[in-house]
């Protein structure tokens, strides 16, 4: 299974969706900001990155940004979480280097859905 890195400064949401990973055998990494889930995908180099848009330090979208621009860590698709599904925002957050934009609230079949898909296009 996969290494993926998710990064969420709400504690239960991200212990949330660590259990639902790891207990389809995934192995999480986790940041609770922008600026740690930088480091840790540079650390730990995951094959994909969920993550929040707001977060402290740095938000998704700027984190996104320096991810995208490291040779190192630049194939690594990232997937964003976020209540906020405007259009605008969506855009945002594709534009920034995200392969999707899922929002929140969803269901852990669905989250898992999304998760196989695309693992399967890396």
């Amino acid at each position: 299974m996969a290494k993926i890195l998710v990064a969420e400064d709400e504690r239960d949401i991200r212990d949330l969706i660590q259990f639902t990973l790891e207990f389809a055998g995934h192995q999480v990494v986790t940041a609770a900001n922008g600026e740690e889930a930088v480091q840790v995908a540079q650390r730990e180099v995951p094959e994909l990155i969920l993550s929040d848009v707001r977060m402290p330090r740095l938000s998704g979208y700027e984190a996104c940004k320096l991810i995208k621009a490291d040779p190192a860590t630049a194939h690594i698709p990232v997937v964003f979480l976020s209540a906020k599904g405007q259009d605008a925002e969506v855009q945002s957050g594709l534009d920034a280097g995200a392969a999707e934009y899922l929002l929140k609230p969803f269901a852990p079949d669905q989250l898992m859905a999304k998760v196989a898909e695309i693992l399967a296009r890396a």
